[in-house]
């Protein structure tokens, strides 16, 4: 095994997978701190309290509808006269508003869907039209199927015509309609987008004050940006920026920013390109302020954000260096929530996979000092990411910037943290001491010293016999090379191989031979 560190730039020799790997770990962290309304895709409409009694649903609502009852809202769903067919469409609304489990399926089955799609086209009753469009809003809200019964009824092109209704409340319906369906998946997200959502939308946001209905637009361009697989259109993106750019810099509600935000923090998390367009678009400079706000809700995308730019090229994380990022990492870094001080150390290892002029930075900040002291003393959550933090820096720091580490007592933490059950902290502690040992390698006992010191020796050798045969190599090497003599009656453990990859025996597979950017 070559102990050197011969790739000495991130990203190189990574494919995108691996190199997202760790990211997608934390997200899943992250998203479950997020507030349940925006974490659903799609949402359901309340009946709320403002309903008169309608007989046709009179006391349906406690028990199943039966099919008598169905088909005849169905008849009069599609009666030519509209007052008949307006509490026909407001009873279908009903039951599939007040019921915890909606009898979508029923209402599907009964060939309702296309009188609800219809009347969406009554601009002269628009009571009608918003009954049918809250109907349809909470069939959207069901399974995948059910939503595509909804797109297949011809109910997309109505909906963004509905957009420009001088009806407030039937253009603030449709708006939730077209979030349920775009929350559905990529698929139908672009079909909507080809649909040309985005410039009625636009207007929407330039046109009107009220917050809840900001909140619902912001919720919508949420859905726009989530997915990843694929990400959205560009051009897409580029007509959001703007409006993403004018609420951050002038909305005083929490709930449009935390919304905000993470919208810039999906667009973030969709690779070089789209970070790039961020950049040029000069949003990020007003995320980074972001960091020191009171509410960790909204701190926490805006971590994010910063994260995933460090994640990209070498002049991208200047970027945000530039900008004065690091300035708010020694508060992060003591904040009371662990999940902002995982984040942050997820940052800085971020970094640390850069610029050795980029590690400069954080030396210079004291920021590897505080990083330093979660290796010893933080949670193992926070043990781990500081793990990856030191290891990164090992690997692509110069030998003064390896000797800050060592001079800063970081063999210890290191060795005692070989002892974690999780081959994947494991290896790549293994892989800071072969670095650092090969840095030193005209005075390496010096470390080899410190090592044997605090008990990481005789941990290194238990190593030479675990399980996973990359550990074992590992192993194997540091002892070998450097420990020469405590290893003179070791039997070859290593069987002569050509394999220059192996199998991890945890879901972290696949280990990296380098450490790079994540």
């Amino acid at each position: 095994m070559d102990l050197s560190h011969s790739k000495n730039y991130k990203n190189q020799g990574k494919d995108l997978d691996d190199l997202r790997r760790r990211r997608n770990e934390i997200n899943v962290e992250l998203r479950k701190n997020k507030r349940d309304e925006v974490l659903l895709k799609k949402r359901n409409v309340d009946i709320g309290s403002d309903d008169e009694n309608n007989s046709m649903v009179e006391n349906v609502n406690e028990r199943k509808i039966t099919t008598e009852e169905l088909e005849g809202i169905a008849i009069a769903s599609m009666s030519p006269n509209l007052e008949e067919k307006s509490v026909a469409v407001k009873a279908i609304r009903k039951l599939l508003s007040a019921d915890k489990n909606p009898p979508i399926d029923d209402i599907i089955e009964a060939g309702i869907i296309p009188r609800l799609v219809e009347s969406l086209s009554y601009e002269q009753v628009p009571a009608l039209q918003f009954e049918a469009a809250w109907a349809l809003t909470n069939i959207a809200s069901g399974t995948s199927a059910q939503t595509k019964k909804v797109v297949e009824s011809g109910a997309v092109p109505l909906f963004i015509q509905l957009l420009y209704s001088s009806n407030v409340s039937v253009a603030e319906q449709s708006v939730w309609a077209l979030g349920n369906i775009i929350g559905d998946g990529a698929e139908l997200r672009d079909f909507v987008l080809n649909n040309g959502v985005i410039e009625p939308l636009i207007r929407l946001f330039e046109s009107n004050s009220s917050i809840t209905f900001m909140r619902n637009l912001i919720w919508v361009i949420v859905n726009i940006c989530r997915k990843k697989n694929p990400p959205p259109p560009i051009e897409a993106v580029k007509q959001l920026l703007p409006v993403l750019l004018y609420l951050l810099k002038h909305s005083t509600d929490n709930l449009i920013l935390i919304d905000v935000i993470w919208t810039i923090s999906y667009i973030s998390d969709h690779g070089n390109e789209q970070i790039q367009l961020l950049i040029n678009s000069g949003i990020i400079e007003f995320v980074i302020r972001w960091l020191n706000h009171e509410e960790s809700k909204i701190q926490t995308p805006a971590l994010r954000v910063i994260g995933n730019i460090a994640t990209g090229n070498d002049d991208q994380t200047q970027h945000i260096l530039n900008l004065g990022t690091l300035s708010y990492v020694p508060k992060l870094l003591e904040h009371p929530k662990e999940r902002i001080k995982k984040e942050t150390l997820w940052f800085i290892s971020n970094i640390t996979a850069g610029r050795t002029d980029q590690i400069q930075m954080l030396i210079d900040s004291s920021i590897i000092l505080l990083t330093l002291e979660y290796l010893r003393n933080g949670s193992y959550t926070l043990q781990r990411e500081a793990a990856w933090a030191i290891s990164n820096m090992t690997l692509n720091g110069t030998f003064e910037q390896v000797k800050y580490l060592v001079d800063n007592n970081v063999i210890e933490p290191i060795c005692h943290l070989l002892i974690v059950k999780d081959n994947q902290i494991i290896h790549i502690l293994l892989e800071a001491l072969a670095k650092i040992l090969s840095h030193y390698r005209n005075d390496y006992q010096l470390i080899a010293d410190s090592i044997e010191s605090c008990g990481g020796l005789d941990t290194i050798e238990a190593l030479q016999t675990h399980e996973n045969e990359e550990i074992y190599k590992f192993a194997y090497e540091i002892i070998d090379s450097y420990f020469e003599s405590a290893n003179e009656e070791l039997p070859d453990l290593v069987p002569q191989t050509d394999k220059t990859e192996f199998d991890f025996q945890t879901s972290n597979a696949n280990l990296p031979n380098q450490n790079f950017k994540f």
